[in-house]
């Protein structure tokens, strides 16, 4: 027998005004599936997330396991909205035993506050705690009732590093047990890392869904190496590519091409194309039998933040930007590869991936 999806939605409108906050909105979501949302402010992010648990009208038709979300079991269903302010005069146990106190059946309030990573701070007010451990605290707020369906609303923001690795692993525990999770973030490095499937958001319309890596093969384009030549180099005396040549970047395209490259000539840089880091070497070689002097290659894989780029031909804040490592030799580079507040419930890692190669 097949079995419907957890999250049903299909043809979702919703305006505000002259605003258009969802625009024939559609998408299924699995059991034990990830689905991330990336789009900037007013994409239509969090309007999505309350038509999807039943707290706003929408036009369209919604169905959670099976019910228009504001009819069905909310026991079942857990939400860690972007802003939330819980008494601060209580306790992270307090605070988490008056969630499971809602529900007939919750989950120990002590497994929860290890599952966050609080135990230490557990009978620490709310009030006194970092941002990253009321973040947390919040996290614990949403999953005291062990829901099937889990909405989380930048889970991760103000959260240290060793922090955020946790969540991520919880959150990939509770899918691996086959909570399915609704994951908005303004970090690719969390969506990349987490969904299974990623919906991109524009003008509260859906420009494309399916797998980071999927995404990012079909629209983000090719990897590329940038080589920035070195200051001071002497103007070519041909003056090529269309006068591109006096800020020095004639000899290294000369070079690379020569090394069988295809190149691009900008402002202060040459671009080579669809280069995998196993050819950086080769452009190296390239350039050091031309006695060519160059500051940096800089080779770059491109990421969901370049597909969202080329889908819309808008980029926005908050996506994470590229992080770069430098190394001694270009041909040990390795770049890797993409993986695959607070609390309450409805009761209410990326961008770029580049090594820079300094010469």
């Amino acid at each position: 027998m097949t079995r419907e999806p957890v999250v049903v939605a299909e043809d979702l409108r919703r305006s505000y005004g002259d605003t258009v906050a969802l625009d024939g909105v559609s998408l299924t979501v699995e059991a034990g599936e990830v689905f991330g949302l990336v789009g900037p402010n007013g994409a239509g992010k969090t309007t999505l997330v309350r038509a999807l648990t039943g707290t706003t009208s929408v036009e369209g038709r919604v169905r959670v396991f099976g019910d228009p979300p504001a009819e069905g079991d909310r026991s079942r269903v857990g939400l860690l909205p972007q802003e939330f302010a819980p008494a601060g005069r209580l306790t992270v146990r307090e605070l988490l035993g008056y969630y499971a106190g809602l529900y007939d059946e919750a989950r120990a309030v002590d497994a929860v506050v290890d599952d966050v990573g609080l135990a230490d701070t557990a009978d620490t007010w709310y009030e006194e705690l970092s941002g990253g451990q009321r973040r947390r605290a919040c996290v614990g707020a949403a999953l005291v009732n062990d829901p099937d369906l889990l909405f989380l609303d930048e889970p991760t923001t103000g959260i240290d590093p060793a922090g955020r690795r946790a969540v991520w692993g919880l959150v990939e525990s509770l899918s691996a047990d086959g909570t399915a999770v609704v994951l908005t973030s303004h970090s690719m490095t969390e969506i990349e890392r987490l969904s299974d499937r990623v919906g991109l958001l524009r003008d509260g319309g859906l420009v494309a869904v399916g797998p980071p890596g999927g995404l990012v093969a079909d629209h983000a384009g090719p990897a590329r190496l940038v080589v920035e030549p070195a200051d001071g180099t002497e103007p070519s005396a041909t003056g090529g590519d269309g006068g591109q040549g006096d800020d020095g970047t004639t000899a290294l395209a000369d070079a690379l091409r020569e090394a069988g490259f295809t190149v691009t000539v900008g402002d202060g840089e040459v671009a080579v194309e669809a280069v995998a880091p196993t050819e950086i070497g080769a452009a190296v070689d390239g350039l050091d039998a031309a006695g060519v002097d160059y500051d940096a290659l800089t080779w770059t894989e491109p990421g969901l933040e370049d597909a969202y780029l080329r889908l819309t031909g808008e980029a926005f804040e908050g996506l994470r930007q590229p992080g770069a490592s430098v190394v001694d030799d270009p041909t040990d580079a390795d770049p890797g590869g993409h993986g695959g507040t607070g609390g309450g419930n409805t009761g209410e890692g990326g961008g770029d991936e580049t090594t820079e190669v300094e010469a």
